[in-house]
């Protein structure tokens, strides 16, 4: 068996280049190259893999023998890889970050993030993403770990003396429940009366804020650490509790979920915080992100 020797890019892109262009003129001109060395190329090329790539007997073009088409996917594929890696070194010689590390707050609009992020896949197409999406203090602690180059966390966070911050906007809570439960079937609430029934309370993964309270009034709750469970168990009117608007607006709209107007507090705007390391300030694409978020989310009512 013939030893194969590892072929060489340039010899890899005069093969693509003669299928692209149907010829080897046409891979000549493509390539600014003179059409013997873009033959030389492909001869080389079967020679280092022992197949043969094109049938180009007589004065016919030349055309893709089978292992030429069983063989074309991969040299796309290895020209492509190259052309990634130079980009990303591009990237990083210009200061560009190679991955970007994004905790959000799970109160965070989904439309407005996922928007954003479609928006950075296009203008970044090099930077890897990693997306952690947390509660609470949880958020914080990303950054404070250096797990996450950027946060946006919400506002009940401590002071932190490594960490920068700026708020970035809000998002409105209201205290819903369903429409059969108690409190959803008074006419008017009575101060104290929420404190008679189960609330549902978003709870916190980390220890940032370990043991504190973000807006409970009933000395009955549960402690929920997924905001889509607690939606889905006051949908079922066990409890009540404080939701997103943007993320029970449906609710609202169609009955299936009443808002409350407890006297003990108003609509509460909920604080999203840029979050960031002192020693590792955001490079370009986290930038990017930053002013992204603080211009989606203006345009963005607190409600929405």
């Amino acid at each position: 068996m013939v030893d194969l020797v590892p072929p060489s890019l340039d010899h890899l892109r005069s093969f693509l280049a003669v299928v692209e262009e149907g010829s080897f003129n046409g891979a000549a001109r493509k390539l600014g190259r003179a059409i013997s060395v873009v033959s030389y190329a492909i001869s080389q090329l079967e020679l280092q893999l022992d197949v043969r790539l094109f049938d180009r007997e007589g004065s016919r073009k030349p055309s893709l023998t089978e292992a030429g088409r069983a063989l074309l996917s991969e040299a796309h594929a290895i020209s492509d890889d190259v052309d990634a890696l130079l980009a990303k070194v591009r990237s990083l010689r210009q200061g560009l970050e190679a991955e970007l590390a994004l905790a959000v707050d799970v109160m965070v609009p989904g439309h407005v993030l996922a928007r954003l992020l479609r928006d950075f896949q296009v203008r970044f197409p090099t930077v890897s993403l990693r997306l952690h999406v947390e509660a609470l203090g949880a958020v914080a602690a990303l950054a404070l770990e250096g797990r996450a180059t950027l946060a946006v966390a919400g506002p009940d966070i401590l002071d932190l003396p490594d960490i920068e911050r700026e708020q970035i906007g809000s998002v409105e809570l209201v205290a819903v429940a369903a429409p059969d439960h108690p409190l959803a079937c008074m006419d008017r609430i009575a101060p104290g009366e929420a404190r008679k029934h189960l609330q549902l309370v978003l709870t916190d993964r980390s220890p940032l804020t370990d043991g504190r309270d973000f807006s409970v009034f009933s000395p009955r709750s549960w402690r929920l650490a997924d905001l889509g469970a607690k939606h889905a168990l006051l949908r079922e009117g066990i409890g009540w509790g404080s939701m997103p608007r943007h993320v029970v607006r449906i609710d609202l709209d169609t009955g299936a979920l009443v808002e409350l107007r407890l006297p003990e507090r108003p609509v509460i705007d909920y604080a999203l915080v840029a979050l960031w390391r002192k020693d590792t300030p955001p490079g370009p694409a986290a930038l990017w992100v930053l002013d992204e978020f603080r211009a989606r989310l203006a345009k963005c009512p607190a409600g929405s």
